[in-house]
């Protein structure tokens, strides 16, 4: 087959088609855009906004985050920071030395508070002794890296085998030694929420120790997370991004020939869902892993390499869902930041199966308190998993009556007043993302995520670079994050620098 996309053959330049327009294919948007050597490039995304997985939302008289919520490790080798500095989308304090030394280990702080089921407060000396016994244990995980074996396939298994022999150890009395449980249980279904999965059961153990944290105590945007792609989006020349244009099918490894381009012949050919086509020559795709993962059969003719595929099904892709809920007064103390909650008859070590409809609220991990809007009060809930999918079928006013209930179980006040509304998330449920992020699956390695982001065609032969992949679940170090979603952007981009501008030194982000 002819080499149709090498460097010289495209007259005035590639034309260059980025597929989805979260922080990803705007990162790689906006590098290229900066460069010469491409004049011709378009944004297909399939919503009617930018941001991806970033959506910020004026709700409660200001801004909620019904996506990505917090910079993970804003210091300087992180280029979500780094640019949200740039753009002056930070305050002093998240600028500050101090906020970029803090050493987090990616564990979530202490709970402020932490309410029983039974509507008992737990002590909080309890919670603290059994959060130091659980992240000592999720920070011993992480040393199986470079092990020549694992004990156990996956990090529950390993943290549910450590915990019984800590258990055998306990001379408290039953009750106590129950309510550690229950708390250990919290921190699981915590865990679960920053691992994206719907079990740490699912989650492999030897590669756990790959994910990157970085320095720097998590910060929030006072202003909301998309004013940071709002920025990348004006950065970018007018009309690059088309909105509500989602992608059906990418033809690749072709000759394909369109009526506005005569005498040309591309390699790439994007067929919309509205039957409109795209020519490329390179196609950087930056859909979210949920999407692929849903779409495998279709979306690629000729299908993906064999390998490939087998990457996109193993690696894990979970649901972790936010539950915001309005308050005309708060039922917190001021100085009150994170309420756990914790279900008195649960425990890591059996396994609950209750039916979803009756217990879907006991993985709620609990509520961060929002700083207040005015004179409004909000709580941001987090839950994650089969329970979060199940959450998103249920009506407002269910999950609404349902919190209330549990609420007023839990403070032990069967009069406190319900909350004015509520806002929840549903990223199981959105078509092109089905899903929240991405995690590193029990039979699957790092490798496959290094797999993901090998560009098509794999053998190099034939047109060079045809399919791109960027995105969170493509970085193997950061999958997950903002900033690893950017970076893989930038990665791709540069890889396209490299093919048609080789001679020119790449400019790294002025940051």
């Amino acid at each position: 087959m002819e080499s149709t996309g090498s460097v010289g053959e495209a007259p005035g330049g590639p034309r260059v088609l980025v597929v989805g327009g979260g922080i990803a294919g705007l990162g790689a948007a906006q590098r290229l855009c900066g460069h010469s050597a491409f004049p011709h490039l378009r944004v297909l995304e399939a919503t009617a906004r930018a941001g991806g997985r970033i959506r910020s939302e004026r709700r409660f008289g200001g801004v909620v985050e019904v996506g990505a919520h917090w910079i993970h490790g804003p210091s300087r080798g992180n280029p979500v920071f780094q640019l949200a500095a740039e753009y002056g989308l930070l305050g002093e304090k998240e600028l500050s030395e101090e906020n970029q030394l803090v050493e987090t280990g990616g564990h979530v702080g202490l709970p402020s508070v932490s309410y029983a089921s039974s509507g008992a407060s737990v002590s909080l000396q309890l919670v603290a002794e059994m959060a130091t016994l659980f992240y000592g244990l999720i920070d011993q995980t992480r040393e199986f890296l470079h092990a020549a074996e694992t004990p156990v396939p996956s990090v529950g298994e390993y943290l549910k085998k450590e915990i019984g022999r800590h258990v055998a150890g306990w001379t408290e009395d039953a009750e106590t030694r129950k309510l550690k449980l229950a708390v250990l249980n919290s921190f699981f279904n915590l865990e679960c929420c920053v691992s994206g999965t719907h079990s740490m059961d699912l989650v492999a153990l030897a590669p756990f120790g790959e994910y990157t944290v970085l320095p720097g105590l998590d910060c929030t945007f006072s202003k909301g997370y998309q004013g940071l792609t709002n920025c990348m989006m004006a950065a970018l020349p007018e009309d690059t991004v088309v909105f509500e244009k989602p992608v059906k099918t990418i033809h690749w490894n072709g000759s394909f020939q369109e009526a506005a381009f005569p005498g040309e012949t591309f390699p790439v050919l994007v067929e919309c869902e509205d039957g409109d086509r795209f020519p490329a020559h390179h196609v950087i795709v930056t859909v979210p892993l949920g999407f692929l993962k849903e779409h495998l059969d279709t979306f690629f003719d000729p299908p993906l390499p064999a390998e490939k595929a087998e990457a996109i099904r193993k690696i894990g892709f979970g649901t972790n869902n936010k539950i915001f809920l309005e308050f005309e007064e708060p039922f917190w103390e001021p100085d009150c930041q994170l309420i756990q909650l914790v279900w008195e008859d649960t425990s890591p070590l059996e396994d609950a199966a209750p039916e979803l409809q009756d217990a879907w609220f006991r993985k709620l991990i609990g509520f961060v308190v929002l700083p207040a809007f005015a004179s409004v009060h909000v709580l941001c809930g987090f839950i994650a998993g089969l329970e979060s999918e199940f959450m998103e079928t249920l009506s407002d006013e269910e999950v609404l009556l349902c919190l209330t209930q549990v609420l007023r179980r839990v403070t032990g006040n069967p009069r406190l007043p319900a909350p004015k509304s509520v806002l929840r998330s549903r990223w199981h449920s959105a078509p092109y993302t089905r899903g929240s992020y991405s995690y590193v699956a029990v039979g699957s390695t790092g490798g496959d995520l290094d797999l993901l982001a090998q560009p098509l065609p794999a053998d190099g032969t034939g047109a060079q670079l045809q399919i791109l992949f960027a995105g969170e679940a493509t970085h193997r170090t950061f999958y997950s994050t903002t900033h690893g979603a950017l970076l893989s952007g930038w990665r791709e981009a540069d890889r396209l620098l490299s093919l048609w501008a080789p001679q020119v030194q790449q400019p790294r982000p002025r940051l």
